[in-house]
């Protein structure tokens, strides 16, 4: 299978081939959205909107963001159909995945929780009554009933001992995440939090799960080596692998040769092969067709680093930077930041993609740029003078604006 083929597998697979701004969007809409992607990746970076709404974006267009978060943050545990879980990384999962990844994460889940009970014995027990007690409750309320000790540092990781206790009791799936006010999590009993149509689904057998979840992946990759589907739901390689093995034995996934990969790829048997793809998009840091970094560069050659944990001086394309889908290529990437109090999205840098064409990037670009501004209820979009192609995509807004 040539390179460009398996772009564009991978492209279609994710809902990027120009499907996008279906007649009309509701729940059910953004519903199946996920459900097809597998996941959403949760992250706390708000400079322009919460990771977790911008995949829909890209895929279809503006959208009522309520409509996503009352699926995963609602008081009415029988509405819930997705539930915010460890899968990659911390991640919103259709609720039907949720057993699945309950064995998976208790080989390494169980490590903090034994690390708690030895460190302040009692402590684990005494936040679980809390919770049972009051119910939903964030990690500062329940500290101040438990009155444990020395509050949290100021600073990124400084937590305290009770929101230890909480997260180390979430990642062991005996926690839940009931909602959110604002971004901070209110933790309730996990029985609480599930569907009751989950409350009586038995933890699979792991080999079983492995095979759910590897499906699940290579459904969403279209194409992908075993690292690939592996870091889907960040599973171990050999579980992976004999997951593959049995899928391909049935016929689900079928293996691949792709000139410069090094590694055998599979495709999923029912993914879509085709010959042109027309979306375009701007994908989040934490879009899933681009968060494998290696995968991204195996696929559309560019190295692509999320640079919001490097000194601004030694930045190379921005903050918060934005590849820009165009068709199966990414053709530039742009910093973007949400200006509220002006009312402005702010394009800090434009660049463009070795071999990319100039104009096209730029009008792709104002295009997208537009989109997102009207979602953001932004008015104005003002693109700064830095990158090589700050000219280009400034006269392409304004032509757009005009």
């Amino acid at each position: 299978m040539s390179a460009a083929a398996a772009r564009r597998i991978a492209v279609a697979a994710q809902q990027l081939d120009g499907a996008k701004a279906p007649a009309r969007i509701d729940r059910g809409t953004v519903r199946r959205t996920v459900e097809r992607l597998g996941l959403l990746q949760i992250d706390s970076v708000n400079v322009l909107s919460r990771a977790h709404r911008l995949p829909l974006l890209a895929r279809l267009g503006p959208y009522p963001v309520e409509f996503l978060e009352e699926s995963v943050w609602t008081t009415r545990p029988q509405r819930r159909t997705l539930i915010e879980t460890w899968a990659h990384e911390a991640s919103m999962v259709p609720v039907d995945l949720h057993p699945m990844l309950r064995w998976e994460r208790r080989h390494w889940s169980s490590k903090n929780a034994a690390g708690m009970r030895a460190k302040h014995p009692g402590l684990l027990e005494n936040v679980l009554a809390v919770v049972t007690e009051r119910g939903p409750s964030t990690a500062g309320q329940i500290e101040e009933v438990l009155t444990t000790g020395v509050k949290g540092k100021p600073g990124w990781w400084e937590w305290s001992q009770a929101k230890q206790a909480c997260e180390a009791l979430f990642s062991a799936g005996l926690l839940g995440t009931a909602y959110r006010r604002g971004f901070e999590r209110h933790y309730d009993l996990l029985e609480r939090v599930l569907p009751p149509s989950l409350l009586e689904v038995s933890v699979p057998d792991p080999a079983q799960a492995h095979r759910v979840l590897v499906e699940r992946a290579a459904r969403a990759h279209g194409i992908g080596t075993v690292k690939d589907l592996a870091d889907y739901y960040r599973m171990s390689v050999a579980a992976t692998t004999a997951a593959v093995t049995s899928l391909a034995a049935d016929g689900i996934l079928e293996p691949v040769q792709v000139p410069g990969w090094r590694s055998v790829a599979w495709v999923h048997a029912e993914a879509r092969r085709p010959r042109t793809v027309q979306g375009s998009a701007l994908l989040c840091p934490f879009d899933p067709l681009v968060w494998e970094r290696q995968r991204t560069e195996r696929l559309f050659g560019m190295r692509y680093r999320i640079e919001i944990y490097t000194p601004a001086p030694q930045r190379e394309y921005g903050y918060y930077v934005f590849p820009l889908l165009a068709g199966d290529e990414l053709v530039g990437r742009f910093d973007l930041k949400a200006d509220r109090a002006t009312g402005r999205l702010l394009v800090q840098a434009s660049w463009l993609e070795p071999g990319a064409d100039p104009a096209t990037a730029a009008t792709t670009a104002a295009r997208e740029l537009r989109r997102m501004a009207d979602w953001l209820e932004l008015p104005e979009i003002e693109v700064v003078e830095r990158g090589n192609l700050h000219r280009e995509t400034r006269a392409a807004v304004r032509v757009r604006a005009g």
